[in-house]
């Protein structure tokens, strides 16, 4: 009989193997995900890959209830993780396991598993939930919508906390399965494709399935009675459009402009490059408020945007997000130019097309209307802080940082980073400096001097250096232009970035 000879060094590793790692390894994740602008939007410690969202809602009292289960994986040794939700919470499961929950904060749920969560480890987690999101007030504002018929959840930078809960944050970006049951003869929209509609018991269940990543806030859920109207692209992707039964003299003007999203998708393709996702489509609810927002493959859109007429303008900026936005998200709330300057710079470019005005005329005319002592200039696209993150100059001065790009760098450059951009970084996040960057390699040039001209410097770009970039080509820049033709159908959707709330 031979014994086994083990030295000490030997027995030592052997022993770490065995044993696990002790508890003082052991973390809570973060209760913010390390935005400046936002420190208590999203967590540490995991990133989630699928939510399946299971809900019932019953407009008469806007009473919701919801399990969520959350697929995710580890990013360190968890003692302890947080989730973003508003509602209350009746039961936790993390692996199958009653986990021990407390709400803290505004819209943190703190969630402490059985047992420690090792790191690069797949976990599901189980959320049950209810509450009238209408309700629940954060920063004294709500993102949910009350309609005569429903309700809507629909915000920017967050909306998931008052229906689902979830690592609100763009960094954090997964699929989706939403299901809803709504009393029959209402309806529920929802991002993505309808994969099963079915009724029972005077309940009928919408499926809706979102295949690719998609921030938190781009999420949305609309109950209420709608008129819907679906179609194909010719390359067979499906289109859903909603109007609200009850939108009144908008109704013509919304349909009017909405209708044409499959349109406009099929010329932005040509800009952007292909279309990122699943379907296509946009709804109207009877809500009072102004903006509209990007939400995934199916832009939410206020009946105000529609009260002076059709806009197709508005429905072109929301269809660009689906590339600048959404399937580009920011790394911090910080680079929205990131999102806005380019949905902004699209409504340039129709113009351009529609043959209403060039992006250069509609470029000087901004820079015409904006002297030198407006607090227009004061505001820096590339970083404008939380206060001014949806400022106007973040869509119209980035806008003009865009057309100064194109002017130095030719058609061909510019629109061949236009076009590669969404695919360089297609489902997940950037930075400003990540696009300087990518135009400088792809132009060959170097533009961080012109990128901090147009987007960092608070104040307006002096007459030789607007000049330089063709922007005001008189010397003095004292010249009027004259006003583009698509000069008002573009002003009247800047409520777009107004949101409703002082956040």
């Amino acid at each position: 009989m031979h014994r086994r000879l083990i030295v000490p060094s030997a027995l030592a590793a052997s022993l770490l193997l065995a044993i696990p790692a002790s508890a003082a390894d052991y973390a809570p994740g973060a209760p913010g995900i390390g935005d400046p602008y936002y420190p208590a939007s999203g967590n540490g410690g995991y990133d989630v890959s699928h939510y399946d969202l299971r809900l019932k809602y019953q407009p008469k009292t806007d009473l919701l209830e919801g399990t969520a289960t959350i697929l995710a994986t580890t990013t360190q040794n968890l003692s302890r993780f947080n989730l973003d939700l508003g509602l209350k919470v009746s039961e936790v499961r993390v692996n199958g396991k009653k986990a021990r929950f407390t709400a803290t904060g505004d819209h943190e749920l703190e969630i402490t598993p059985a047992t420690p969560l090792e790191k690069n480890r797949s976990i599901s987690v189980v959320v049950r939930y209810a509450g009238k999101p209408s309700q629940l007030k954060i920063g004294g504002w709500t993102a949910w919508h009350r309609t005569p018929d429903g309700g809507v959840a629909a915000q920017e930078p967050d909306s998931a906390v008052w229906w689902f809960p979830s690592n609100d944050h763009p960094l954090d970006k997964a699929t989706y399965d939403v299901s809803v049951s709504v009393p029959d003869g209402t309806q529920a929209i929802s991002n993505g494709v309808l994969q099963s509609q079915s009724s029972r018991l005077g309940w009928t269940r919408f499926n809706w399935r979102s295949d690719k990543p998609q921030a938190s806030y781009l999420a949305t859920l609309a109950v209420g009675k709608f008129d819907i109207t679906t179609d194909k692209t010719d390359k067979g992707l499906p289109v859903l459009n909603a109007y609200s039964k009850d939108l009144g003299a908008n109704a013509g003007a919304a349909r009017a402009s909405i209708e044409r999203t499959a349109e406009v998708a099929e010329w932005l393709e040509e800009v952007f490059g292909p279309y990122p996702f699943n379907a296509l489509g946009g709804y109207v609810p009877n809500v009072t408020s102004g903006y509209a927002l990007e939400t995934q493959t199916r832009p939410f859109y206020s009946p105000r945007q529609f009260a002076n007429g059709a806009n197709v303008s508005v429905v072109v900026h929301e269809l660009a997000h689906q590339w600048y936005g959404d399937s580009v998200s920011v790394d911090g709330w910080k680079d929205i130019w990131v999102n806005e300057g380019f949905a902004r710079y699209s409504q340039w470019l129709w113009s351009e097309k529609e043959g209403e005005g060039t992006a250069q005329e509609l470029a000087d005319y901004v820079y015409a209307q904006h002297p030198a002592d407006d607090p227009f200039w004061r505001v820096k696209p590339g970083d404008p802080g939380p206060d001014k993150q949806f400022d106007l100059a973040v869509y119209d001065r980035g806008a003009l940082a865009l057309q100064a790009l194109r002017n130095e760098i030719g058609d061909e450059d510019f629109f061949a980073i236009l076009k590669g951009w969404p695919t360089a970084y297609a489902y997940g996040n950037a930075k400003v400096g990540d696009f300087v960057r990518y135009a400088e390699r792809v132009s060959g040039k170097p533009l961080a001097g012109l990128f901090d001209t147009w987007l960092y410097q608070p104040t307006r770009p002096a007459a030789p250096a607007a000049a330089a970039s063709r922007i005001a080509r008189s010397s003095a820049a004292t010249a009027k232009p004259v006003q583009p033709k698509s000069w008002q159908r573009i002003a009247a959707t800047n409520t777009i970035h107004d949101h409703g709330h002082d956040h």
